[in-house]
């Protein structure tokens, strides 16, 4: 796999490549430092946008990272999603939520179920939300940054993901396949008035709201996926304007999907937003 490191800006649409890598990597996090926090292989790494240069992210004993991962509002912390092979469950999906330094450090467990899918931090940094499978069934959960008891907010029958908070926290941004067909939705942080706000052909996921909250960039499958995101599809970014709803392309179809947009990737002045597409031998 190659990957094309990438960054769109919203106003122009102009695609600018920060990295080409003979590797696959998922999931770029934009930090206001001006560094983007990517996955590979179980691996967490840094490309200073000044210098493009790759830089190993200390994670200490917690090495089976996934593409779910993302920084808190203030900067010093980043949530994580990795298998954890000492969970005594008998699961094959062994994913946890930990909180460690951006910086680097030793990660600390938040969740005690599996799997745990992180995505996304409320604006004061106390409460996270992630999608997580309990009893044969994907929703979403919230639970205090400190760790404790996990709160259920979504109990369809079809698969919820990709929850995140929007700026002002008055709404979790999420997907759901409750229709019959993913589209994207919101809801109130305790889960209750959910709205719909796509509704074409498209398999949508992963909303990430602006830092203004004016609009939310999103991936589309432009074929029916019915609950997947898999790697390896035609996939397009797109832009929901929250006033007027209405949505434009941000990029022409690509091959991407599954890595390409998972998490948070605004720039911190909301004029880009960073994504992965790749190319197969």
């Amino acid at each position: 796999t190659t990957s094309y490191i990438l960054t769109v800006d919203i106003l122009t649409n102009q695609v600018d490549t920060v990295l080409k890598i003979n590797k696959h990597f998922e999931a770029p996090n934009w930090h206001p430092n001006n560094y983007l926090i990517l996955n590979s292989n179980g691996k967490l790494y840094t490309i200073d946008l000044s210098d493009k240069k790759l830089r190993l992210l200390n994670t200490g004993n917690v090495n089976a990272c996934n593409n779910d991962h993302g920084i808190s509002p203030d900067g010093k912390w980043l949530a994580i999603s990795s298998h954890d092979p000492a969970h005594p469950s008998s699961k094959s999906y062994k994913s946890a939520i930990f909180i460690m330094p951006v910086t680097g450090g030793q990660p600390v467990k938040v969740t005690s179920d599996v799997p745990s899918y992180w995505h996304g931090w409320s604006p004061d940094g106390k409460q996270l939300v992630y999608c997580a499978e309990r009893n044969g069934n994907y929703d979403i959960y919230a639970i205090a940054a400190s760790g404790g008891e996990e709160k259920r907010l979504t109990g369809e029958k079809f698969l919820d993901d990709g929850p995140e908070y929007s700026p002002d926290g008055k709404y979790i941004y999420f997907n759901s396949y409750r229709t019959g067909h993913m589209q994207i939705w919101r809801m109130k942080p305790d889960g209750t008035s959910p709205e719909q706000l796509t509704f074409d052909e498209n398999s949508n996921w992963f909303a990430h709201p602006a830092p203004d909250h004016k609009s939310f960039v999103y991936i589309a499958y432009v074929s029916d996926e019915k609950q997947e995101h898999l790697f390896g599809k035609q996939v397009k970014l797109r832009l929901m304007d929250l006033e007027s709803k209405k949505i434009k392309d941000l990029t022409p179809v690509f091959f991407g999907g599954q890595g390409t947009i998972n998490v948070p990737s605004w720039s911190p002045d909301g004029r880009k937003v960073a994504f992965v597409s790749y190319s197969v031998r």
